[in-house]
Formats: structure tokens, C-alpha cells, sequence
């Protein structure tokens, strides 16, 4: 299946969250083509699962909701900030470290090699 046949725009690309606001415009035809799609190419569980609850929805009673389906919620930026961990080690001698280095072995005891 092509991916201009998909009810939603860059189907294989879009993260779950995207997924989950989008598909809710989607009738159960639509929410079907999308489930066989998945189930032949990338075959993700949360994926599968997200669209069989939906169709679930639909069946017992629920409606697609209107929306634009090339409209995406916002998304958090993710910021690039420094480790607070320093490549030095512990300031304090004898103090344990999360990772060893060499010459402390993280259990408070300083070696010399």
C-alpha cells in the first residue's frame, strides 16, 4: 500500500502521541486500512494496540471527532543542557563514584597503579 493511500499524512513517521490525537477523526474504515498497514510493515504493539482500542471506541458508540488531520499537538523541545557530572570524578578524595575510574573503584577506596 502506497503511503499517499494512508488516511493520515506521514503514517509511519508520527510519534505515538501524534498517532493518538489524529486517529480520533478517523472512521473505523479508515482506522482498518491504518491497522492492516501496520500490522504488514512495522507491526508495533502500543501501535496495534492504540488503534484496535480506538475501533473498540467506535463499535461501542464513540464518533470520530472533527479536526484537521495535518494539525499536530505541540510537542516539548527538548533542550540540550550539560551533565552535571564532571569527567574529574568526586571532588573529595575517598568519596565513591556512580562509575569507577581508574584509580577508584566507587567503593570509597583510592588505588594507585
Amino acid at each position: 500500500m502506497a503511503q499517499q493511500e494512508l488516511p493520515l499524512p506521514d503514517y509511519d513517521e508520527l510519534p505515538l502521541g501524534t498517532l493518538r490525537h489524529r486517529m480520533r477523526a478517523l472512521n473505523a474504515d479508515e482506522l482498518r486500512t491504518l491497522l492492516d498497514h501496520e500490522r504488514e510493515h512495522a507491526d508495533r504493539t502500543p501501535v496495534i494496540a492504540l488503534l484496535t482500542s480506538r475501533l473498540d471506541e467506535l463499535a461501542q458508540g464513540a464518533t470520530p471527532s472533527p479536526g484537521s488531520q495535518e494539525e499536530m499537538p505541540e510537542v516539548a523541545e527538548h533542550k540540550r543542557t550539560g551533565s552535571p557530572v564532571t569527567p574529574s570524578g568526586p571532588a573529595e578524595p575517598g568519596r565513591s563514584t556512580g562509575h569507577g575510574t581508574v584509580g577508584q573503584t566507587g567503593k570509597g577506596i583510592e588505588h594507585s597503579e
